[in-house]
């Protein structure tokens, strides 16, 4: 059965569990936090999808009182314009503060997938018809999942020491930055931490299960890596920015 969720486009995907803050300023995203906190906690849904990349597309025009100084990103496509990937994650709202100036600081946890079937522009809050994609439960005493996430977990401790200069040095504090050995959050934690191009993320997003998402993930670490290592040079990092993301 398809549902409705207002959009929230971004440049790259959120994805389950993933922690995400958002500082709104635009009319009506403001207009959409408002709606969401009349709502049950548990109902206080939307859905961050993210856009291709594309030099075509028209950039956001801030309105009025939105210049430069206010935090706006002109140079963002508008939701009205960009070509959205077709799986994204709904966001619900954890925390919300409200500014005297009618903004809004937000805090939202990625919660369910889903695939969007039919896309609303007609109002200035760009709505879709989405279907919810099902996260199949995974056996973690199957031999072939264990095989899978075992796999996952040495590609990504390589693919994390190359990133941080340590591909030569001692491994000696494994006890304190333990990886999640769970099928479906590690598979996540992967997607979500690899520094890597919208289209093999969205891949990654779409994957039918945890253990093709690893299968994917194992295979996408290790490529990286490689490359990584031959050429002495890393992907630039601002995915890990901090930073809370702008509407």
């Amino acid at each position: 059965m398809d549902e409705s969720l207002p959009l929230f486009p971004l440049t790259t995907a959120l994805v389950p569990g993933l922690v995400l803050p958002l500082h709104i300023f635009e009319p009506r995203y403001r207009l959409m936090v408002e709606e969401l906190l009349d709502k049950p906690e548990d109902e206080r849904e939307f859905g961050i999808v993210a856009f291709r990349e594309s030099h075509s597309l028209a950039p956001k025009q801030p309105a009025p009182g939105d210049g430069p100084d206010d935090g706006a990103s002109p140079s963002e496509p508008s939701a009205e314009d960009a070509e959205l990937y077709p799986v994204g994650v709904s966001a619900v709202i954890r925390q919300a503060e409200r500014r005297e100036d009618g903004r809004y600081d937000i805090v939202t946890i990625g919660s369910r997938r889903f695939r969007i079937e039919d896309v609303d522009r007609s109002a200035p809050l760009v709505r879709a018809s989405v279907t919810f994609l099902p996260e199949p439960e995974i056996d973690s005493d199957d031999p072939h999942v264990m095989v899978a996430v075992q796999a996952a977990m040495q590609a990504f401790d390589k693919y994390r020491s190359v990133l941080g200069g340590r591909l030569n040095e001692a491994d000696d504090n494994d006890d304190d930055d333990q990886v999640p050995a769970d099928p479906s959050v590690l598979s996540y934690l992967i997607t979500a931490a690899l520094v890597v191009d919208g289209s093999t993320r969205q891949k990654l997003l779409a994957a039918p299960d945890a253990i093709a998402r690893l299968r994917l993930g194992t295979r996408v670490l290790s490529s990286e890596s490689a490359l990584i290592s031959a050429f002495g040079a890393i992907p630039a990092l601002d995915l890990l920015n901090s930073t809370p993301s702008e509407n």
